[in-house]
């Protein structure tokens, strides 16, 4: 009597970019026969984050997580990429975690695992019919990563493969401070020289001079198309880029990019002596049921005093907004529409581009990173350490970054890129 063949799992591709599609397929079970997908990946902080889905295979005894409904687990539906999108740390973990690569060159190792049955835990109790190790990479083959520090100036800049020259970007993150490049070396695997900036620390933030010499080294760079140099900033950073799109003498961006992006300030600063501290200790900062400090409230209602808020109607280049409407870090979503006035009553509503997400939170991170509603968070400037709510839910929040992920590359495209300098792939 012959035997039942083995259970086959296949993962395409193997090795792949952080923003790319995998196919996941089981061949060779019995018709019928109900199967849990399963991924489990040690991050850099060694805690294991995982994801499931249930599934019951076809008649050809196969599964597809793309074509195929997953009737449980971490995720539901045909959600051909469930198995990273609602990752979340296994049960037992330290608490306030967020999923962030802060070593680019390395790749994301991610198990792909098919057991028998509708499984909701002990996975690592259980013998999988089959398993396979994939690679998720934030760094093309042939991108080079240059670590710079020059007097202020601490980054790392990002050069895609070939002969060039491409069109440069500024990229800054958010009020968490420190060095962080997994998105730049994304953006530089889809052919930006990008220059991963760190310009909050415990000692404050850099002094405009230094974010044009940074401006001006990425225009400079022979690599870099001197007139095709954009920034693209989060939260804090991009706070910075509307200000340096509106402000400077010496920058002049052609686009920009910003994410979670107000455009208020503390009426007693003025340019870039903005505070966390003093926003951290403001009386509108609120704490939830959780103990979760919200800061949403803390430029709401919106100021009708101009000194309060950053001039973006003098800002003349291309600008991309993108918020979602369960921000409850920033109130995101208040702060485009009052810019898109502020645009509009200076006849520039051709620059403005603007995005709203519905369920989705302030961490709008690159296509399939794990939903982080809440996280710790220490202040850069004074160490003070609590939980941050960010809001968002996690299945229209992750539609929400697959979506814009792709917008904001199409509009860097539009403005940008103007060769047909290949995009590097793994």
């Amino acid at each position: 009597m012959l035997k039942n063949p083995l259970p086959i799992l296949s993962v395409r591709p193997i090795r792949a970019l952080v923003d790319e599609v995998m196919k996941v397929i089981v061949m060779n079970l019995r018709p019928g026969s109900p199967v849990t997908l399963h991924s489990l990946h040690l991050s850099e902080d060694q805690d294991y984050w995982e994801a499931f889905g249930h599934y019951v295979s076809c008649q050809r005894g196969t599964v597809s997580v793309a074509d195929d409904l997953s009737f449980g687990g971490t995720y539901s539906g045909k959600e051909p990429m469930g198995l990273l999108w609602s990752q979340r740390p296994v049960p037992g973990s330290r608490r306030d975690l967020r999923l962030r690569k802060m070593n680019p060159t390395t790749p994301m190792p991610v198990h792909i695992s098919v057991y028998s049955g509708h499984l909701t835990g002990g996975f690592q109790d259980q013998v999988p019919l089959a398993s396979v190790l994939t690679e998720r990479w934030y760094m093309a083959p042939g991108v080079k990563r240059i670590s710079v520090k020059e007097g202020n100036i601490l980054g790392t800049l990002f050069i895609p493969p070939g002969p060039g020259p491409f069109p440069g970007l500024l990229d800054m993150w958010g009020g968490g401070g420190g060095l962080v490049e997994y998105r730049a070396a994304l953006l530089a695997s889809h052919g930006y020289v990008t220059f991963a900036l760190s310009y909050l620390s415990e000692k404050g933030l850099l002094n405009p001079t230094d974010f044009e010499s940074v401006f001006n080294m990425i225009k400079s760079h022979p690599q870099v198309i001197p007139d095709k140099v954009g920034i693209f900033g989060l939260c804090f950073g991009s706070i910075i880029t509307l200000y340096l799109a509106a402000e400077s003498k010496v920058i002049k961006p052609t686009c920009c990019v910003c994410v979670s992006a107000t455009h208020c300030k503390d009426h007693e600063s003025s340019g870039l002596s903005l505070s966390l501290a003093k926003l951290g200790s403001n009386s509108k900062v609120r704490v939830d049921e959780n103990n979760h400090s919200v800061w949403r409230d803390l430029t709401l209602p919106i100021p009708t005093d101009s000194s309060r808020k950053l001039d973006v109607s003098k800002v003349n280049c291309p600008l991309l907004l993108v918020c979602g409407d369960d921000d409850q870090n920033v109130a995101t979503v208040e702060a485009a529409e009052d810019m898109a006035q502020m645009i509009h009553a200076a006849g520039k509503d051709h620059l403005l581009t603007k995005l709203v997400y519905a369920g989705t939170g302030h961490l709008i991170e690159p296509p399939f990173t794990p939903h982080c509603r809440f996280s710790r968070f220490i202040n850069p400037e004074n160490g003070q350490d609590s939980t941050m709510l960010w809001g968002g839910q996690t299945k229209p929040h992750s539609d929400a970054q697959e979506d814009s992920w792709k917008k904001i590359l199409a509009f860097l495209q539009m403005h940008l890129y103007d060769s047909s300098c290949p995009r590097a792939r793994l």
